[in-house]
């Protein structure tokens, strides 16, 4: 069983940089590939990002390639996602989650198994 709380979220103008957390508890994480969703208000949860805990590719969504970076502090049992060059189309509610997806499957929410309650992030002048 693995608890994820994220935190971080909030109201930004265009062009502005926010850091998203996410602190993962309850097991060990080395089985996990971790992910970032997002969902605008009427719309489908997206994938963001994905990597394996144990190391390997970082996986993006095209609409935030080389905007965003997700990373993982393993000492603090933490997931990071760095969020620059933000524009008024990224803003969603942001959920971090855990699974044991396989390559193929790494950006489906469906393989994730464990979710957190999101953070808001809301682009806007």
């Amino acid at each position: 069983q693995v608890q994820l709380v994220e935190s971080g979220g909030g109201l930004v103008q265009p062009g502005d940089s926010l850091r998203l957390s996410c602190a993962a508890s309850g097991g060990s994480l080395s089985n996990y590939a971790m992910a970032w969703f997002r969902q605008a208000p009427g719309k489908e949860r997206e994938f963001v990002a994905a990597f394996r805990w144990s190391g390997g590719i970082t996986y993006y969504s095209d609409s935030v390639k080389g905007r965003f970076t997700a990373s993982k502090d393993s000492a603090k049992k933490t997931v990071y996602l760095q969020m620059n060059s933000l524009k008024p189309d990224d803003t969603a509610v942001y959920v971090c989650a855990a699974g044991t997806p396989i390559i193929s499957t790494i950006r489906q929410s469906r393989a994730y198994n464990y979710w957190g309650q999101g953070t808001q992030v809301t682009v806007s002048s």
